[in-house]
């Protein structure tokens, strides 16, 4: 099994919480990637967020639990950890790998919104986050 760790980023605005989903290609997704030798799996979270949306600030105000996907795509397991941030800009910066961005778009969206352009291996990664959100 290879593992993939990301995070479900959110942030608080006036009227509900938005998800940050990034595209590539057709398909959306949280900030996730790879877990390399030697590294935890939160930390390959952390930098998998920096590294695809340049967003540093992030609050695990729920702790360090997590949610795994079943195995998909060459035995690949995507752990995801909530975590909330303020900031409201995102940058797609380039990859070193790939001389272009990782993404093609990124977008702030409500729950609602989450769960009609997600697909349906996250859809429920995307219910447990809305769950842990609306008990605080």
């Amino acid at each position: 099994m290879r593992l993939s760790a990301g995070v479900i980023v959110v942030r608080r605005a006036p009227h509900a919480w938005l998800f940050l989903l990034l595209r590539a290609y057709r398909n959306w997704d949280f900030p996730k990637g790879l877990v390399e030798a030697c590294e935890e799996p939160l930390a390959a979270a952390r930098r998998e967020v920096i590294e695809e949306t340049a967003i540093e600030e992030l609050q695990f105000a729920w702790g360090e639990v997590y949610r795994e996907t079943p195995p998909y795509s060459q035995n690949k397991v995507a752990r995801y950890y909530l975590a909330e941030t303020h900031t409201e800009q995102v940058r797609l910066p380039v990859s070193p790998e790939l001389g272009r961005p990782e993404h093609h778009e990124w977008r702030w969206v409500t729950l609602a919104e989450a769960r009609a352009l997600v697909v349906p291996r996250l859809q429920p990664i995307l219910d447990w986050a809305a769950e842990l959100i609306s008990r605080g």
